[in-house]
């Protein structure tokens, strides 16, 4: 898997979700205490996670905005603990330039967007960090997002913004082969929209970057299941082996254990 300058196994490997937000929709991730936050770290790192996503801030429709120095405070400490414990990757969950910088000074080493580098000044700060980046396709912002979504064609859409937000990291000097891609499920997509997004998620390889899903517990699988959010696992991980069978490189996941498990599964019978 190409994934820059830093090792992985085989892909398709887990990314594990280590929220530090006050009210992230899966309870059990929600860590604001940093010592709390290092110990779920440890924990992802045992169950088999290749790499760990750290985010302060939450993206729900109408949650709290964060002030920059407030996404610093939450997540600065948790990186600069958990580099110097713990022989894995760890990714910045954040738009912000500012964050971008003081996380990978902290010892991150990838920036995970979901604004894929729109702010002023992200494209040009990577670029010279010279990291791996995630991009993310989102429609509209956080706040009205999920506000009757439309799309001519959804899936072109999507795969267009991501082929020109790969083009601008390029020329702003980002190496290709650090450049990952992810279509956003659930950013501005309803349920329908992300069924037709999974099923057409092989297309996406043709961008020839590493692609990373964010399906798990979302709100489509509790759409699907009539579940709570106490009870998305099952359905999250059958959505993980269905991205897994279409060509995703990475799932970012908040059950590690299960979600590695069902992969090895994958990976034993199938290949990849």
């Amino acid at each position: 898997m190409n994934l820059g300058q830093f090792n992985v196994p085989d892909s398709p490997v887990v990314m594990g979700i280590l929220d530090l937000t006050a009210d992230s929709y899966y309870e059990g991730a929600a860590h604001t205490n940093v010592e709390k936050a290092v110990a779920r770290g440890e924990q992802m790192m045992r169950e088999g996670a290749a790499l760990i996503d750290i985010g302060g801030e939450s993206m729900h429709p109408g949650a709290t905005k964060l002030s920059v120095q407030e996404e610093l405070d939450r997540v600065i400490p948790v990186i600069e603990f958990l580099s110097k414990r713990l022989a894995i990757t760890l990714s910045v969950n954040t738009s912000n330039p500012e964050v971008m910088q003081a996380a990978i000074n902290a010892g991150a080493k990838m920036v995970n967007d979901i604004r894929a580098l729109t702010k002023p000044g992200a494209l040009q700060l990577v670029a010279k960090l010279g990291v791996p980046v995630c991009l993310m396709h989102m429609h509209n912002d956080p706040a009205a997002m999920q506000i009757a979504p439309k799309y001519n064609d959804m899936v072109t859409e999507v795969y267009k913004f991501l082929d020109e937000r790969i083009q601008a990291c390029i020329n702003a000097g980002i190496e290709s082969k650090k450049i990952i891609v992810d279509p956003g499920f659930g950013f501005g997509k309803n349920l329908q929209l992300n069924i037709v997004l999974l099923r057409a998620l092989r297309i996406f390889k043709r961008l020839d970057h590493a692609l990373l899903v964010g399906i798990s517990n979302k709100s489509m699988i509790g759409q699907i299941l009539d579940a709570t959010k106490e009870q998305r696992v099952y359905g999250s991980v059958a959505a993980a082996i269905i991205a897994v069978s279409n060509g995703a490189d990475i799932i970012r996941a908040h059950d590690v254990q299960a979600t590695v498990d069902a992969i090895k599964v994958f990976k034993a019978v199938v290949g990849t």
